[in-house]
């Protein structure tokens, strides 16, 4: 997807920059040639209604698609000048795309075209296990495409770069590289984010070198967790303050949470599998089996979950279902045969299957 122009390149002093409680104030003037927003009002969670800025001009496109071959992000390479210049980067580890990433989105979008950039190959290079990922890596440009109304009706970019080629940058340099290499005029970032080499720099670095580099830099706070389920997380985790997180979304996927999840979500979450015609297992007409190794994102805890959706093809056709998942399969128990007859007799099928709100 080409990033729209940007309607006004920016820079904002230290001293303008207003933190509050789940968004911030921007207190630079525009232009008088530029046209202000219309802000209208969008739902709350957890807090005072937030408001958004919608920006004249066509509306994006939402991808019907929810499960695509190739993959829409923005590939790893030195070209993002080209692609995200006088755009506003969001920081971050977007993994579960959750509901403090989507703030992190609807702020860059008030002050320019709002992009994702975050790092590949970490576990790589910093030897992690490797993981599940929480949003299955197709089904991504889907949920970015339904931020679109909280981000003056524009869908986040995502864009990534490789965790090994800016590891060893210090604050200063990695700052110097988003302004002079990547044309970047903002950067929005959580208030306990951390860059540079060895985590060195913290927000309160990312607003001073940002106005060294003339670029604007809004730091929010986090969007707290109203339901404190699991406790305090904080003697293992030193970032965690009891916030929105990726941690969190796990924990609840593991305990089978799902009303959770969907809070911490903001949508419900969907498993995405795929199955080869010859993989399908058929127990009887209503039931279809089909292995975890299918799996492209991480699944809730085995156990049944009756109130589920499967997805084929496309978000406007959706089939009620019920999901059983146990050791080594998923078991999908759906109303009729032909629903059945049309997952297998197709050559290449990706589905998505999503969770409702009742647990295992």
């Amino acid at each position: 997807m080409a990033a729209r122009p940007p309607h006004f390149l920016f820079s904002t002093p230290r001293s303008m920059v207003v933190k509050t409680q789940h968004s911030i104030r921007f207190n630079h003037f525009l232009p008088s040639a530029i046209k202000r927003p219309n802000y209208n009002t969008t739902e709350k969670y957890g807090g005072p209604l937030r408001s958004r800025m919608r920006w004249s001009g066509s509306k994006q496109g939402r991808s019907q698609e929810f499960c695509q071959r190739e993959d829409d992000r923005v590939p790893p390479h030195e070209g993002l000048s080209s692609v995200a210049v006088g755009g506003v980067v969001a920081l971050g580890k977007f993994d579960a795309l959750h509901i403090g990433h989507r703030e992190l989105a609807i702020q860059a979008a008030k002050v320019g075209v709002p992009f994702l950039l975050s790092f590949v190959g970490m576990a790589e290079v910093l030897g992690w296990e490797p993981r599940a990922p929480i949003v299955a890596k197709c089904d991504r440009k889907r949920v970015l495409s339904s931020w679109a109304p909280y981000c003056g009706d524009i869908t986040p970019v995502e864009y990534e770069l490789e965790f090994s080629k800016v590891r060893h940058l210090t604050p200063h340099q990695f700052v110097e590289m988003l302004s002079k290499k990547l044309g970047v005029r903002g950067v929005v970032a959580g208030e306990n984010y951390r860059f540079g080499y060895k985590a060195a720099g913290d927000s309160s670095e990312l607003v001073k070198l940002a106005e060294e580099y003339g670029m604007g830099a809004y730091i929010i706070n986090n969007v707290m967790d109203k339901n404190q389920y699991y406790g305090n997380m904080g003697s293992s985790n030193l970032k965690e303050q009891g916030q929105v997180s990726s941690t969190r979304v796990r924990l609840a996927l593991a305990k089978g949470d799902m009303k959770y999840v969907s809070e911490l979500l903001g949508r419900q979450h969907r498993l995405v599998v795929m199955v080869k015609d010859q993989e399908w297992l058929v127990s009887n007409q209503h039931r279809l089996s089909a292995r975890k190794s299918c799996f492209l994102n991480l699944p809730p805890k085995e156990g049944l979950y009756k109130s589920c959706s499967v997805l084929i093809g496309n978000d406007k056709n959706v089939v009620p279902c019920k999901v059983t998942i146990d050791a080594s399969d998923i078991h999908l128990e759906l109303h009729d045969a032909a629903t059945c007859m049309r997952i297998i007799s197709q050559d290449f099928q990706c589905l998505g299957i999503d969770f409702g709100e009742s647990g295992a």
